[in-house]
């Protein structure tokens, strides 16, 4: 008999979602929430640890994203010693950072090269908290996990299509 173990990273501290979206907001960044909490907030019960951010990537926007992230304390959770860059920020990658407030994933893009732009007509105004946010519709976070097709994305597909055709039938 073989015995196993599950590994995975738990902040040591709650993430104080509203507090990472209202700095972002305070500094006027453009951006489509998207992952773990977009669905939550569409309707989705799922559990997340996280906050996933696609930035517009246009030049004054990642000014205005840097200095967000400056006022957040933001480093790469691999390399406390290192914070992101204006210019890291302008590229396609994906910026795992921590903050003072929890871990905060900066995307440049998301599924099959998806940017702030591609996504933007597929989400919708919500208020969260103090701030409004564009927040990435459910037919579209669902079509992204399909695309990408982890394990971790294939395990919450059922509930994302689930949610979204309980929404379905509620609607006349």
């Amino acid at each position: 008999m073989s015995t196993w173990s599950l590994r995975f990273a738990v902040p040591r501290q709650p993430t104080d979602f509203a507090a990472v979206l209202a700095t972002l907001r305070r500094h006027r960044v453009r951006f489509v929430l998207v992952g773990g909490v977009a669905a939550v907030v569409e309707g989705a019960p799922i559990a997340t640890f996280d906050l996933d951010v696609v930035p517009d990537r246009d030049a004054r926007n990642i000014d205005r994203l840097e200095e967000a992230l400056s006022a957040l304390r933001a480093h790469y959770r691999e390399r406390p010693d290192l914070g992101p860059t204006a210019e890291a920020l302008r590229g396609p990658g994906h910026h795992l950072l921590m903050t003072r407030h929890g871990p905060l994933d900066v995307l440049g893009v998301v599924g099959k090269d998806r940017d702030f732009r591609a996504l933007l007509p597929h989400a919708r105004r919500r208020v969260l908290g103090d701030a409004r946010v564009w927040v990435l519709d459910l037919e579209t976070q669902i079509a992204i996990k399909q695309e990408l097709n982890s394990a971790k994305d294939r395990a919450v597909i059922p509930i994302l299509q689930a949610t979204l055709d309980q929404r379905r039938r509620r609607r006349p």
